[in-house]
């Protein structure tokens, strides 16, 4: 049974929590775990978005969340579009997750640090439907490790 201190403290952080969840931009979001914080190079994450706006702007971001003991400075991607009318867009993506000094990029907390990076900007989708984004690890191994997250996310532009 929760008492009373506990039920204010309980109420207060659900509060917040709702005030900080809200997002009045996300078009979509979601992140994929990768197995065993080992990415193969065959292992393609999808990701099918449904969207209805062709009139605003939109930015498109890839999220990753890395290990500490990844082994690398950047991450390559294939990075596939597929529209709704089946035309595709091919892009090679570079993500930097540390420095040149070896200082990682993203926030942290403990081993694992999480990065947003500016994949396309101000973009209008042509037609209103179902997109496909497919992640493909381009780096020159079999196996990526230390890698545990690769997620995608679309907001709407603010216009003033």
């Amino acid at each position: 049974m929760i008492k009373g201190r506990n039920l204010s403290i309980l109420l207060i952080a659900s509060l917040v929590i709702t005030l900080f969840s809200c997002d009045p931009n996300q078009v979509y979001e979601r992140n994929v775990e990768i197995p065993e914080l080992s990415w193969s190079k065959d292992s393609v994450l999808r990701f099918e978005v449904d969207i209805q706006d062709t009139i605003n702007p939109h930015n498109i971001y890839i999220n990753i969340r890395n290990s500490s003991r990844y082994k690398m400075q950047n991450l390559f991607l294939f990075v596939q579009t597929e529209a709704p009318g089946g035309s595709t867009l091919r892009d090679t993506f570079e993500c930097y997750l540390a420095d040149e000094r070896g200082k990682w990029t993203g926030s942290g907390w403990g081993d694992i640090y999480d990065n947003q990076f500016l994949y396309k900007r101000n973009i209008r989708f042509p037609v209103s439907g179902v997109y496909t984004f497919k992640y493909i690890q381009a780096m020159r191994t079999d196996k990526l490790d230390f890698i545990s997250d690769i997620g995608l996310r679309i907001e709407k532009v603010e216009t003033r």
